[in-house]
């Protein structure tokens, strides 16, 4: 690499890049300053997308390119990676960071490596706006003044202070400010830098990336220095590394993290006293060891209230046995019985019809969870009570190799394992993406079977329904516990911004609450659909009938469950609360009913699951999941009837 203002590897000007955590508006900013000619392509090697447009400033045209969101250059995602690799090898005219004004702090963590790499650049603080409603104040003079770089506001959605971007980038600056890592890495930094001098003005930002144990950099290095040189730079890392009993990454983060708290309380100054004293003594008994839980207890109790008993049980109720049961599932049935061709007609309105069975299901049965749980996980959000909670929860998700972001896509799980699966995306690596759609497959109950359950094993036997929540949460644990080992790849560090506590706002939860409803329309009720029409294929050529003959004799001889049992696992594929549901039609004893309850909420997916983690894990892990899933289920279950029948437990 060469110095800046010098062409770029490809021979080329370099560009303009737009940086900034996900979700802070930067593509809205990208659109404005780039026109109207943008090309999109992946980035070499990648399946990530980037976008390339034309700039006119200083009074010429430059490349401007819009990198994927990203919370840090430490890659833990390939769109990490491709962002780093970009500012690495394009050698960036300048680089314009977007900052989410009221997640100051968060925004920082990325300057601050930024700064590390000596890139001249400006900073942007968008959303001022809501900024501004939430009582968030940042003095840009005093920020500006810390960093060394100039400071500007804007409101992107609304194309307020976006000229003054194109102005500023007429004379970025390489930010001055320094992190200080102590007694122990500074001198290693020096040593490295030595050692890196001719590849780039930026060494320090790349010192710091290899003492944080970053083996994605290793190749791009190994291309500009001989593998003596390399050697004696990697040896440098791992004498620092002897020196600490904890991975350098989390040292060199955490004393990140510190410094741009430091920042973040001087340029908020006195608004980070405007949150009443109340709110901020709430935001502290959330997160209290003893009394943090019972807010974790009134919490889920609320959700369970609002999304089992009134999304799941009288919005359900309404739609299924209503709207659909009196009149369209009874009009659509009138309006094929004029249909002469027999297999079209079971299709659309049979047993397994994609009008009687998938649409009834997936918008009288599951919508009606769903928006409500959206609505319930809206406020949790916008309160700021969601962050803290994955706090409180941080050391029980270690455990599973997992770390308190964990806690958002489980969480949502309990209202729908199919949209949970989606969410995984929010976490930073492969390994906790896979122990995550692992451990909702496997364990965690949707609201719908979830409210069958409670009802079912609440109504009978209190003893039963705990012995049920006990042992699902210890295989829980356990199973994360066994796959954190098997996966071999280091969980990510665990940084979660605190917002202030604050009443949620209205029309922020109706807004998330519309965008999060279109997205399951559109993304689950398809598979809905084809799950369906899959079942009706099977039932058509007899598949379902010899699933259940093969089933009987594991459900019988390990459960300890009549054989008709075996119906509920087949039809608990299709709809996980139906299989619970089935149980009321038999005659079982309360451990028998306990049995098949904990073995179905271990039991594989249901359909529209499995097919969402075939879409974002792939048909071989999917499988290997499934692998695991069904042994587990089964063998829980028939060593849990072996321990209630030895203990002659009877409820």
């Amino acid at each position: 690499m060469h110095g800046h203002g010098s062409v770029s590897v490809d021979g080329k000007t370099p560009p303009v890049v737009l940086v900034g955590n996900p979700n802070v508006g930067k593509s809205v900013i990208f659109g404005y300053l780039s026109g109207k000619y943008v090309t999109v392509s992946n980035f070499p090697g990648t399946t990530v997308e980037i976008s390339k447009g034309t700039i006119s400033a200083n009074g010429t045209k430059d490349t401007i390119i819009d990198t994927p969101g990203v919370n840090n250059l430490l890659p833990s995602s390939e769109d990490e990676q491709v962002t780093r690799d970009l500012l690495l090898r394009e050698n960036p005219k300048s680089v314009v960071q977007v900052v989410d004004s009221k997640n100051l702090k968060r925004g920082l963590l990325l300057t601050i490596q930024l700064a590390e790499l000596d890139l001249p650049m400006i900073l942007n603080l968008n959303m001022t706006d809501e900024a501004i409603t939430r009582g968030v104040s940042i003095d840009s003079a005093e920020l500006s003044n810390l960093l060394g770089v100039e400071v500007l506001h804007s409101v992107a959605t609304r194309s307020k202070g976006l000229k003054e971007i194109g102005e500023a980038l007429k004379t970025p600056a390489i930010p001055k400010m320094r992190v200080k890592y102590g007694p122990i890495i500074e001198p290693a930094i020096k040593k490295i830098e030595g050692k890196l001098g001719e590849i780039r003005s930026g060494f320090r930002g790349v010192s710091l990336m290899l003492l944080a144990g970053d083996e994605t950099i290793h190749g791009w290095l190994q291309d500009k220095m001989s593998s003596s040189e390399f050697n004696e730079v990697m040896e440098i890392v791992a004498s620092v590394q002897e020196r600490f009993n904890e991975p350098l990454s989390r040292v060199i983060t955490r004393r990140r993290m510190k410094e741009a708290g430091r920042i973040s309380d001087i340029a908020l100054g006195s608004s980070l006293n405007e949150n009443s004293d109340l709110a901020t003594k709430i935001g502290i008994w959330t997160m209290h060891p003893f009394w943090g839980l019972f807010f974790v207890l009134g919490v889920l109790y609320i959700m369970y209230q609002f999304v089992g008993v009134f999304g799941a049980g009288y919005l359900t109720d309404f739609l299924e046995k209503v709207i659909f049961g009196k009149y369209l599932s009874v009009w659509f049935t009138e309006l094929f019985s004029h249909v002469p061709v027999t297999i079209i007609r079971d299709i659309f309105v049979g047993d397994y019809g994609l009008l009687t069975m998938a649409l009834p299901y997936s918008i009288a049965i599951i919508l009606p969870v769903v928006v409500t749980f959206f609505i319930a996980f809206g406020i949790l959000e916008d309160s700021g009570y969601l962050p803290r909670l994955a706090v409180m929860l941080n050391k029980v998700f270690k455990m599973m190799g997992l770390n308190g972001k964990a806690v958002l896509p489980m969480v949502l799980g309990l209202g729908c394992d199919t949209m949970a699966t989606l969410t995984t995306r929010i976490l930073d690596t492969k390994k906790e993406r896979i122990l995550v759609t692992l451990l909702l497959a496997l364990g965690v109950p949707c609201s719908a079977q979830l409210g069958v359950i409670l009802g079912l094993l609440g109504a009978i036997s209190i003893s039963a329904l705990l012995i049920w929540g006990v042992v699902v949460f210890c295989v829980l644990v356990v199973v994360g516990f066994l796959a954190s080992k098997v996966i071999q790849e280091d969980s990510s560090d665990f940084i979660l911004e605190l917002p202030p506590m604050r009443v949620p706002k209205l029309g922020n939860i109706v807004v998330k609450t519309l965008a999060r409803t279109e997205w399951y329309l559109k993304e689950a009720v398809p598979l809905f659909f084809f799950g369906t029409l899959l079942l009706y294929v099977l039932h058509e050529t007899g598949a379902l009938f010899v699933l259940e003959r093969v089933s009987s004799p594991l459900v019988q001889n390990v459960l300890g469950l009549p054989a008709k049992a075996t119906e509920a696992f087949i039809v608990g594929f299709l709809r996980r609360d139906y299989g619970i549901a089935g149980l009321n039609q038999m005659d079982l004893t309360i451990p028998q009913i306990l049995v098949a309850s904990v073995t179905l909420t271990l039991f594989i997916p249901c359909i529209a699951n499995f097919l969402i983690m075939i879409k974002e894990r792939g048909v071989k892990m999917t499988l290997a999941m499934s692998a695991v899933i069904l042994p587990v289920a089964f063998g829980v279950g028939g060593l849990l009837n072996f321990i209630l029948n030895l203990v002659g437990y009877t409820g």
